[in-house]
């Protein structure tokens, strides 16, 4: 029949299909595009999550490595100088040995500190004292240096004279005690620093030590207390530890410790540069090694603290102020070892060293003792 449909779609339902079919598109997006388009958005966050995560683990790492790295390099950095120090410190004695006739040693005894007593011609008392207390004697000293390698050595010079009677003294009590280091210096006391330097050369010469330590022979010294701080130092190159202080230049004359070269200094009124004050410091072994290379053209100033300051200006120095290496005596040294935080050294500012030492020194040393077993107990 003609009036039946034959299956064809006419062609006025074919607007009416395109709408309907456009509408639910435009539905069927809505619905499920956008909850698609968030997921995306979550894997985009979660991976940018992930690489952020990475990347600080990476700094991490890196900022572990540059760590390790600079621990390396300062070790390297006190090898080789301590290496160039010790080759010109070879040159130059051979050179010394060539033009004075004075015995090198091809030998150094290996140490980890020297410790220098300055002492004078007049000081029997003193020494003796110091000997009754904290410097151990006799075949303990020898202990001492064999078995922890700490050296302790009164240092002196000689008189303007040759073979006096100061220096015959000297020799009789060397011979009796054994625990003098002989300088090639005439003794006075407006040649400190010029003594200091001669101390530090042949300390050098005769001793291969980390540390090399002056300490004046009225100063009360704890030697296990001291190790054990100088150990914690022991792989930092160029160390200069002792109390560091800035004291004023002083022009006046006929005043103690007057400074001829004041006007070195600016201003009158000016401070010092900050060093070491003079009781007791401490250097390793590359800078004792620089003054011995040097040791021709250090300037010496009046004051020997301030001298030895003065010859590591420029250099690339640690200067560590450690405030136990200048205790006030009992009972200021004695409150603090109580406390647990035994002293290095102790004296009096007033009288830059322990007042009347050769009485009190024994009284010190029984409140603010470290005891025996802590210095042969100290870890180095």
């Amino acid at each position: 029949m003609k009036g039946r449909s034959n299956g064809k779609v006419s062609a006025k339902w074919i607007p009416f299909f395109s709408l309907c079919f456009f509408f639910f598109g435009m539905l069927f997006t809505n619905k499920f595009w956008v909850p698609l388009e968030s997921g995306n958005q979550l894997i985009t966050q979660h991976r940018h999550d992930q690489e952020l995560q990475k990347t600080e683990d990476q700094d991490k790492d890196v900022m572990n490595e540059v760590y390790r790295t600079h621990q390396a390099i300062q070790t390297l950095d006190k090898s080789i100088s301590m290496l160039q120090m010790e080759l010109s410190a070879s040159r130059n004695a051979q050179d010394k040995g060539k033009t004075d006739k004075v015995p090198v040693s091809s030998e150094r005894k290996k140490a980890f500190m020297v410790i220098g007593i300055n002492t004078a011609f007049s000081s029997r008392k003193r020494r003796d004292s110091v000997r009754e207390t904290w410097m151990p004697q006799g075949e303990r000293l020898r202990k001492l240096e064999e078995e922890k390698g700490i050296v302790v050595r009164f240092m002196i010079g000689h008189s303007a004279t040759s073979n006096s009677i100061l220096d015959r003294a000297l020799d009789s009590e060397e011979a009796q005690h054994k625990d003098f280091l002989r300088l090639e210096h005439v003794e006075g006391y407006h040649e400190l620093s010029a003594k200091t330097k001669t101390f530090f050369a042949t300390a050098v010469s005769m001793w291969d030590a980390d540390f090399y330590v002056k300490v004046d022979d009225d100063v009360h010294v704890n030697l296990g207390t001291l190790a054990a701080n100088l150990a914690r130092h022991r792989s930092k190159p160029r160390v200069y530890m002792g109390c560091m202080k800035s004291g004023p230049v002083l022009a006046q004359k006929n005043v103690k410790y007057h400074e001829p070269e004041y006007w070195k200094f600016g201003e009158e009124g000016n401070k010092y540069f900050r060093h070491a004050t003079g009781q007791i410091y401490a250097i390793s072994k590359d800078l004792a090694t620089y003054i011995s290379i040097n040791q021709p053209i250090l300037h010496k100033y009046a004051n020997e603290d301030v001298s030895l300051g003065s010859w590591f200006i420029g250099l690339e120095v640690e200067h560590i102020d450690d405030r136990n290496m200048c205790c006030g005596t009992p009972p200021d040294c004695e409150w603090k070892a109580q406390a647990g935080n035994v002293c290095i050294a102790s004296f009096d500012w007033s009288c830059s060293g322990i007042c009347k030492s050769i009485e009190n020194i024994k009284f010190v040393h029984e409140q603010c003792g470290e005891g025996e077993e802590a210095l042969w107990n100290a870890l180095l």
